[in-house]
């Protein structure tokens, strides 16, 4: 999901609650075995569709908890695996702003983000690439900067993703050329790193994203024609665009919508992915300070 999440430099004003659905379907053909792009007949097209919920509460202007939730249905065009479909994972974020500075037209904001995932239902990890996801707890601790000169703005952030082991429904396993006589995985960590930059006003945002996730030690590349495995490295350079426009007459209302596609990965599929989504606004105790609206918030 890439709409109203913890990665873009806008807080909700206190006492306000942005929630929201985004729906979003995403499909590849094509999938790089380690570092060797290749198809797979007996997969034809895997195709995934979403819809999350997702919300946004205004603690402060400074202090922001989020959440999502979203549901996975997974598909594959051709042979013999069936699709599965189910909830994911619950997502918690605290989003805070220690700093934010205004020198002539131009504001510097500093974030800091911390972030909670945990599995929701008893879903099939070792099930790739129709998994529903890695069933994996993961805390993470995000740093963030973002540059708002007028209307046109660069933010750039980085993490550090934690990730739980996990069980599966097998007593062993094999990798990187050793065999597991546990049903317990190693899941390797990773880093996420995110650039976004363009036009921003308290009706439109219009942005371009180039998004990194690298795998960190302990993964491995899938062997030659088999199947994924949870543990893999799994690295992916993401480009899109984002979009978000609050209605005039409904000002509480708004309307995201996106498209990004992948352009270089590791044991990946080369995805294409577009959403759209609306979120609304509720003001849970209006005064004169929340009703002015600054670039920097979700109205």
């Amino acid at each position: 999901m890439s709409s109203q999440t913890d990665i873009d430099g806008i807080m909700m004003s206190k006492n306000n609650f942005c929630v929201g659905t985004v729906y979003q379907y995403s499909s590849w053909d094509k999938y790089w075995e380690g570092t060797f792009k290749r198809e797979n007949l007996n997969l034809g097209t895997v195709s995934t569709k979403s819809i999350g919920l997702m919300g946004n509460y205004g603690l402060s202007d400074k202090l922001n908890i989020l959440f999502s939730l979203p549901y996975v249905e997974t598909n594959a065009s051709a042979g013999t695996m069936k699709g599965q479909k189910g909830i994911q994972d619950l997502t918690l974020t605290v989003k805070y702003v220690p700093f934010e500075k205004k020198i002539g037209h131009t504001t510097y904001s500093l974030y800091a983000l911390g972030s909670f995932s945990v599995p929701v239902t008893d879903y099939a990890a070792d099930y790739l690439p129709l998994s529903l996801g890695l069933k994996s707890k993961t805390a993470s601790l995000r740093l963030m900067g973002d540059v708002q000169s007028g209307n046109f703005f660069s933010t750039l952030s980085a993490a550090y993703i934690k990730r739980a082991n996990i069980t599966i429904d097998r007593n062993s396993y094999y990798t990187n050329n050793e065999v597991h006589y546990t049903n317990e995985v190693a899941m390797p960590d990773a880093i996420s790193v995110n650039f976004r930059f363009g036009y921003r006003s308290n009706r439109l945002i219009a942005e371009a994203i180039i998004d990194s996730w690298t795998t960190q030690a302990g993964g491995f590349d899938i062997t030659k024609n088999n199947m994924p495995f949870p543990s893999n490295t799994m690295n992916a350079l993401k480009l899109g665009l984002n979009t978000k426009y609050t209605l005039k007459r409904i000002p509480e209302l708004a309307v995201v919508g996106g498209y990004n596609f992948v352009t270089e990965g590791r044991n990946i599929g080369k995805s294409t992915a577009i959403y759209g989504g609306l979120f609304y606004v509720i003001n849970f105790k209006k005064t004169e300070h929340d009703e002015k609206c600054t670039t920097k918030t979700c109205k």
